[in-house]
């Protein structure tokens, strides 16, 4: 911003240079003139109250003209607003808007509002970021300026629906929004105690920028809503493991036992798998008991495999689809993949789901561990529920579109 300020310090100055030039002409007495020419000097020389004192020199001067007191105030526009006498400035530009070009306004508003802001005056900087727009400005600095000052001086609700209408935009073109831009909206929002803006934000930060702690943030979030299902812990636990947010070995003990209790034994080595290899489980005063649930679960497995067979026959036998998605399910963790996800695909054909929205989310998670993402997306979509089903659906979702 101080650069921005400075820059439109100095066009201001060669706006007034350009006019000294009608001098020349005789447009300008030399004894307005030559003071204002000082003054161009010495804000070139970045001596800003020296040339306020010639500005009124220049201004002291009695019988003076329209075109010179125009070039006075177009003069005092750049000296005050180097010397960060922003009000002065302000005075000026008034005096004169009503005589400059359209692009000459915008300028002078733009210095106007940087010099505001370099003051840590937010509600004017604020104001005359606002008049900028309004008056057709497009700069994106300028667009940023508005948006901190309004941050800045309290306006919340401002800076969260500038920021809203700007990463809109920037997904509409295509473009990913900034990381920074994200954040303030998060704090903003945060502000406002606006938790669906908040998760709006959050979301898009793990869109674009698939931090762990935005993760964390967002999983954490989701558990906490009233209607969130503790049957969906499970599901929860496996999104939070495939975006490396599990840290906790009594986390992985967790879902290593939720897993087998859900029929899946192949999951459930593969999350204490993890956690050994990551050195998270078998350490400190619970290594035994992490050990000790690794065998009962390699037990499970070795039984689940031989009667395997016969398991997924009485499901193809069964009146309704929940066996069948279990059991594909079920092979994908053991990496049959693809037999995995015909069985599935039968399981939810079939129909009469003890729980629907829960078999569709299953089958999206097998497509995504599959590698089967041109797909999943459709799939994650068709997912509904209000009790956290169709909210773990989207975060889901999000973490597809990232594969």
């Amino acid at each position: 911003m101080r650069h921005v300020v400075v820059m439109k310090v100095l066009g201001a100055a060669l706006l007034s240079a350009a006019a000294l030039g009608a001098q020349a002409q005789g447009a300008v007495r030399p004894e307005v003139g030559k003071p204002l020419q000082a003054a161009q000097e010495l804000i070139r020389a970045q001596k800003y109250k020296e040339a306020l004192a010639k500005v009124r020199e220049a201004d002291a001067v009695g019988g003076k003209t329209a075109a010179e007191n125009s070039l006075i105030e177009r003069m005092r526009i750049a000296a005050a607003s180097g010397a960060g006498d922003v009000e002065t400035a302000a005075k000026s530009f008034e005096a004169i808007s009503g005589q400059v070009s359209a692009a000459e306004r915008l300028r002078m508003i733009e210095s106007l509002a940087g010099g505001y802001y370099r003051a840590q005056n937010y509600a004017k900087a604020m104001q005359w970021g606002q008049r900028y727009f309004k008056e057709g400005g497009t700069s994106p600095a300028i667009r940023t300026l508005l948006i901190q000052s309004q941050y800045l001086a309290g306006d919340f609700a401002g800076a969260a629906k500038e920021l809203t209408t700007e990463i809109q935009h920037a997904e509409k073109a295509g473009n990913p929004p900034g990381e920074d831009r994200l954040k303030l909206l998060v704090n903003a929002t945060l502000k406002l105690n606006d938790t669906s803006g908040y998760v709006w934000a959050l979301e898009r930060l793990v869109t674009y920028y698939p931090k762990k702690d935005y993760w964390v943030d967002l999983l954490g979030r989701l558990q906490r809503k009233p209607n969130f299902s503790d049957r969906l812990a499970l599901d929860t636990y496996r999104l939070a493991l495939a975006t490396e947010t599990l840290t906790k070995a009594s986390d992985y003990m967790e879902m290593a036992q939720l897993a087998v209790q859900a029929g899946f034994p192949a999951e459930a080595k593969q999350v204490l798998d993890k956690g050994f290899a990551t050195n998270v489980l078998g350490q400190g005063a619970e290594a035994e008991r992490h050990k000790r649930l690794r065998e009962l679960v390699a037990k499970r497995l070795d039984e689940d495999k031989k009667n395997q067979a016969t398991s997924i026959a009485e499901a193809q036998e069964a009146k309704d689809g929940t066996a069948l998605v279990n059991a594909g399910m079920n092979l994908v963790f053991q990496g049959d993949k693809q037999k995995g996800l015909q069985l599935m695909q039968q399981g939810l054909a079939k129909g009469n789901l003890k729980r629907a929205e829960d078999a569709k989310l299953h089958y999206a998670i097998a497509q995504i561990m599959a590698g089967d993402n041109g797909k999943v997306q459709a799939t994650l979509k068709s997912v509904a529920g209000n009790d956290g089903t169709a909210d773990l659906a989207r975060l889901w979702a999000l973490y597809a579109k990232r594969k």
